[in-house]
């Protein structure tokens, strides 16, 4: 897909700053009719996404989505367990990383690609406290340097 395709809905900057991000994937997402559509007013929440893998079954977890505003008595629950539509390939690979290397599967981005709402995940490990201030003096000294060669 070209980038005019994409149009980003959410992504966690959370995940960024407490931890330190792998590999990523692209998985589909099964959702409802009403979702898809709150998805589209950009009503999505992913700080606090994470990915559950049981047996060869990955589900999203802890993503708020809300219902949607002109739906009915039967709209969806915001922040239910979402199937992910991945490889089984995909899922053994994350599955072994998280149980032997004491990793986590979070969301990154959700977003359009088309018609369709894709979830980019990715494997994190957690930042210690002195691992997260020595990434904020970084990109302090990074913005520094932007303004000095921008004038």
């Amino acid at each position: 897909m070209t980038e005019a395709e994409i149009k980003i809905i959410a992504s966690n900057r959370k995940a960024y700053h407490e931890y330190t991000v792998g590999e990523s994937w692209e998985a589909g997402i099964a959702l409802t009719g009403t979702e898809v559509k709150s998805l589209r007013s950009g009503k999505c929440n992913l700080s606090d996404g994470w990915v559950e893998i049981s047996g060869y079954i990955a589900l999203l977890r802890d993503v708020h989505i809300s219902p949607y505003t002109h739906g009915n008595i039967m709209n969806h629950f915001d922040k239910r367990p979402r199937q992910l539509l991945l490889h089984k390939k995909e899922i053994v690979k994350i599955q072994r990383a998280v149980e032997s290397q004491g990793m986590t599967c979070v969301a990154t981005k959700i977003y359009l690609c088309g018609q369709r709402v894709k979830v980019e995940i990715a494997l994190a490990k957690g930042k210690k406290a002195h691992d997260k201030r020595e990434s904020n003096k970084e990109r302090d000294s990074n913005r520094d340097i932007r303004r000095a060669l921008k004038r």
